[in-house]
C-alpha cells in the first residue's frame, strides 16, 4: 500500500496495517468460500455502518481488490458488482463503480470543454463515487483522504476526520469508457444499458473519486433511459470500448430490453417528436 501511494498520497500511514488487514481477511474469506467457483465478486455494506464499526472507510481496499480483478460494488449493489464483474471479464482489467447523477457545472463546460472538444453541456456529467476507484484508472495526484459528506454527517463539527479516514480520492485518468448495468426491475424483468464515451482531461475541482465524463447525447439518454426506465444512480465504467461485446453478452443472457444513447435522429419511444 505504501509504494503504490507513494509519499504525496499516503495521508494517513498509521491506518495502512488495519486497512492491509481487512484487505487479507477479504482475500482469506473468498478463498474459503467461493466453493467450485473460480471467479469472486463483492457487494459490501458501506456507510454509515462500515466505518463506525470498523474505524475506516473501505473505499481504498476496495479500489485494490478490484484492481487485481475482484470487483467490490459499494452500497449492498447486488447488480452493480454483477456489472463489474461482467466488464472485468469482458475487458481483462479492472472496472469501477460511479455515481452517474452529478452534472458539470456551465462556468467548468465554458472554461475547459466549449471549443476543445465537441460535446455539449448536456453531453457532460461528473462520474462519481467515495474513492472506489483502482490507482492505476486515476490521474498521479490520487490519495487517501476522508468522506467530506460522512465526515459532516457522523463526526462532531469542526473535528479532525477520524473513522470517515480510508477513501482513494484524485481525478480519474483521461480516455476511452463504457458506461453500463445490467439490472433487474420490481417485476423480475432484466434490462441493462450500453453507452460509450470518455474521460474528459479536465480537472474536476471536487472530492471523492471522480471524473468529467462525455457521453453524445448523454441529456436524451439520461431522462428516457435512466431515469424512465428507473436504473439505480449506480454504473459500471470499463475503460474502454467495449459497447460491441456487452451487447452480445446481454443478448446471451437473454435480456431483452438493452438501451443506449441514441442519436438524434433516432428518437426514444417516449421522447416528444416537437421538443
Amino acid at each position: 500500500m505504501a509504494d503504490e501511494l507513494g509519499v504525496s498520497g499516503n495521508n494517513y500511514p498509521e491506518m495502512l496495517p488495519r486497512m492491509a488487514q481487512f484487505e487479507l481477511t477479504l482475500l482469506d474469506w473468498a478463498e474459503n468460500h467461493k466453493g467450485s467457483r473460480k471467479y469472486v465478486a463483492f457487494a459490501d455494506k458501506c456507510w454509515p455502518a462500515f466505518p463506525k464499526e470498523f474505524g475506516f472507510e473501505p473505499c481504498y481496499v476496495n479500489s485494490r481488490l478490484a484492481s487485481r480483478g475482484i470487483p467490490v460494488a459499494c452500497e449492498v449493489d447486488i447488480y452493480g458488482a454483477l456489472s463489474e464483474y461482467i466488464g472485468a471479464c469482458i475487458s481483462c482489467d479492472a472496472v469501477t463503480l460511479l455515481d452517474i447523477n452529478n452534472s458539470v457545472p456551465a462556468s467548468m463546460w465554458e472554461a475547459g470543454i466549449k471549443g476543445r472538444f465537441d460535446y455539449a453541456l448536456t453531453d457532460t456529467f461528473m462520474g462519481f463515487h467515495c474513492g472506489n476507484t483502482p490507482s492505476c484508472k486515476m490521474c498521479s495526484e490520487r490519495a487517501v483522504k476522508y468522506q467530506l459528506i460522512q465526515h459532516r454527517l457522523l463526526e462532531p463539527e469542526g473535528s479532525e476526520p477520524d473513522f470517515t479516514r480510508g477513501t482513494l480520492e484524485g481525478d480519474i485518468a483521461p480516455g476511452a469508457i463504457t458506461f453500463f448495468r445490467l439490472q433487474c426491475d420490481s417485476e423480475g424483468k432484466l434490462r441493462s444499458y450500453i453507452a460509450q464515451g470518455e474521460v474528459l482531461p479536465v480537472q474536476t475541482t471536487s472530492f471523492g473519486g471522480i471524473g468529467v465524463f462525455a457521453i453524445h447525447d448523454m441529456g436524451r439518454f439520461y431522462r428516457h433511459v435512466l431515469i424512465e426506465k428507473r436504473f439505480p444512480h449506480h454504473g459500471a465504467v470499463a475503460f474502454g470500448h467495449f459497447g460491441y461485446a456487452l451487447f452480445e453478452v446481454f443478448k446471451f443472457l437473454g435480456v431483452n430490453d438493452i438501451s443506449y444513447n441514441r442519436p438524434r435522429s433516432l428518437p426514444y419511444p417516449t421522447e416528444n417528436p416537437w421538443a
